[in-house]
């Protein structure tokens, strides 16, 4: 496939690779690449791919919405779908065989880190499905990522920005043991495709949906007509349809704009420090230790053999885990740690937790928070780095001048932001002055929050 990809677009100018390729550069190669990545397919071990319903035209439907998205061998809806064209991220492109099929395919590139990338990338997939035939059909996951198929994440609106026609079409892995997923815990890419190649064969079945046609308020607002396909497709799935984001590594809920991850990392560390025999009461005080140690104007940024002393812990290789809970390496801010294991465990009164995470955070010293203070004090309460507190600091320079007391108003009895407390971090008892260990008695026992459903227990790898 990879030299015969690279032969499709040889010789022609960049003004020329803009436009559909026509005649017989498509024709000859676009069967011959199909037919080889069917047979790519039939050698990893999707001897049959079984087909429900019809799919629709190029002027019935520009647009193919997939899902759900479980992994890299998702692809192979593309054999059944007659190779549309795709959307894929431009680090891709440099990728040996991938950036040749994705060149083949003249698919729409989009830098995730770019601004300007992403503003192009819409332009490009809004002038493609309204081109009225000129362009193939685009394929997207509105995902956006991969996910274990237990429920449909949050759909991204590029797949609906033109406010064309779209045909959902839903993607089944029946067989047992399912091998294909690939998220972001769990196997690796080699390693789902390991399992999937020991497979005597492996089942799929792609099944179109009805077309679905955007009324003109879903034309107007991209956002809802997102919101109700991916509503309709959870249903034919029978599985929930969440407002789950990915964000970073993490999956997050968004309350206002607050990003809070599906699961706390503090709740995880928690977990790891359970496991190592520790007590709630030693957690405690672990703890308050860490946080007189941050008050005495000690470094906050430690690495893994620091935190190993200062948890006291015999197994290095736990506080590695801890680091990569907070951060991309073997080094965590303690603040974080702190703050957060004590928010979720009730430790500390709510009066006692801000005011500390208030002294840390504002920078100045004046008894004021900025923006940016505001930003890195909820990133250590949640326990991921929060960019967008922009809403939320309105909200609370709308109550006065943005002081602690403020602050504590604000997450007392802001009808959104009091959610953080009250259902995310489990903090019922914090609200109510219990210094006991963990609200309830429990870990990780809260019914109102986040972790109703399809929450944290709802992962391949429990």
């Amino acid at each position: 496939m990879w030299p015969i990809a690279r032969l499709r677009l040889a010789g022609l100018s960049e003004a020329e690779r803009a436009e559909p390729v026509q005649g017989w550069r498509h024709w000859l190669f676009h069967h011959i690449i199909l037919f080889l990545s069917r047979g790519v397919f039939f050698a990893v071990g999707f001897l049959w791919i079984k087909v429900k319903g019809r799919q629709a035209g190029l002027k019935e439907a520009p647009v193919l919405a997939v899902a759900p998205h479980s992994g890299f061998l998702d692809m192979l809806v593309l054999c059944a779908t007659g190779l549309p064209i795709v959307v894929s991220r431009s680090e891709n492109y440099k990728l040996p065989v991938v950036g040749a099929l994705l060149e083949f395919n003249q698919a729409v590139l989009v830098s995730r880190k770019d601004p300007e990338s992403r503003k192009k990338c819409v332009s490009q997939i809004c002038e493609r499905v309204t081109s009225d035939g000129r362009w193939p059909q685009m394929l997207m996951f509105p995902e956006g990522t991969t996910t274990n198929g237990r429920a449909l994440i949050k759909f991204k609106p590029g797949a609906f920005l033109a406010g064309v026609p779209v045909q959902p079409v839903l993607l089944h892995y029946p067989s047992d043991p399912d091998t294909v997923r690939w998220t972001w815990r769990g196997l690796s890419w080699l390693g789902a495709l390991w399992h999937t190649t020991s497979q005597i064969y492996t089942s799929v079945t792609v099944e179109f949906l009805p077309v679905y046609t955007p009324s003109q308020q879903e034309k107007e607002n991209p956002d809802l007509y997102a919101e109700n396909v991916q509503k309709l497709m959870a249903e034919a799935f029978g599985v929930p349809a969440t407002d789950y984001v990915m964000e970073g590594r993490f999956p997050v809920k968004k309350l206002g704009n607050l990003s809070l991850p599906l699961e706390p990392p503090a709740q995880e560390t928690l977990k790891l420090l359970h496991k190592h025999g520790f007590t709630n009461a030693r957690v405690e005080t672990v703890m308050n230790d860490m946080i007189d140690s941050c008050h005495s104007g000690q470094g906050t940024t430690v690495t893994a053999d620091h935190l190993t002393s200062l948890l006291g812990l015999t197994d290095r290789m736990t506080a590695v885990k801890i680091c990569s809970l907070y951060s991309k390496d073997d080094t965590v801010d303690v603040r974080q740690v702190c703050l957060s294991v004590s928010a979720v465990s009730g430790f500390r009164s709510l009066e006692s937790l801000i005011h500390t995470a208030f002294t840390w955070y504002d920078t100045d010293q004046d008894g004021l928070l900025s923006a940016d203070d505001l930003s890195g004090l909820m990133g250590a309460l949640v326990g991921i780095p929060q960019y967008s507190v922009e809403e939320m600091y309105s909200a609370l320079t709308s109550r006065g001048r943005p002081t602690e007391a403020s602050l504590q108003d604000l997450l007392r009895t802001h009808p959104v932001y009091r959610k953080v407390l009250t259902e995310y971090l489990h903090s019922s008892g914090l609200a109510d002055g219990n210094h006991n260990g963990i609200p309830n008695g429990k870990a990780n026992g809260n019914n109102n929050g986040i972790y109703n459903g399809y929450g944290a227990t709802g992962r391949k790898s429990d």
